[in-house]
């Protein structure tokens, strides 16, 4: 397998300040995360989970507030939907839907950000390349 990629899109107020306060805390974690700030987990389209994947990256994570936390109001309901709307459509495509990931990381929760990226980097470790990473020509 060659070095996989997994591109993360992190909420600002929760999952990212995890990121960062797992940076600043020295947690170890693996490297393989591209990292792209959003305002909400809200903000993430399908368009963009499926490009990145149809784009060569091996998985893609979604972070996001705990339900009822989010700093605005519901929009990690609407995150979760548009996740599954992609695994929908990623799995019609005959991609592996195990290789987009939806979690709820509070900002206090450094370890947890490094636990959750340590997983899902193993998971895809299992999965093995991403197989449209082939089919891209760039």
């Amino acid at each position: 397998m060659n070095d996989i990629k997994i591109v993360a899109f992190l909420c600002n107020w929760c999952t990212y300040t995890a990121a960062d306060l797992a940076g600043t805390s020295r947690l170890k974690y693996e490297p393989e995360v591209r990292i792209i700030r959003l305002m909400c987990s809200s903000r993430i389209d399908p368009v963009f989970i499926l490009k990145a994947l149809m784009d060569g990256a091996d998985g893609v994570l979604v972070g996001g507030c705990a339900p009822g936390d989010c700093h605005y109001s519901k929009g990690n309901y609407y995150a979760r939907r548009k996740v599954a709307v992609a695994k929908t459509i990623a799995e019609s495509m005959g991609i592996n839907t195990e290789r987009i990931r939806l979690s709820w990381i509070p900002a206090s929760e450094g370890p947890l950000f490094a636990e959750v990226v340590n997983e899902f980097t193993e998971k895809i470790k299992e999965l093995g390349d991403n197989p449209t990473k082939n089919e891209v020509y760039l």
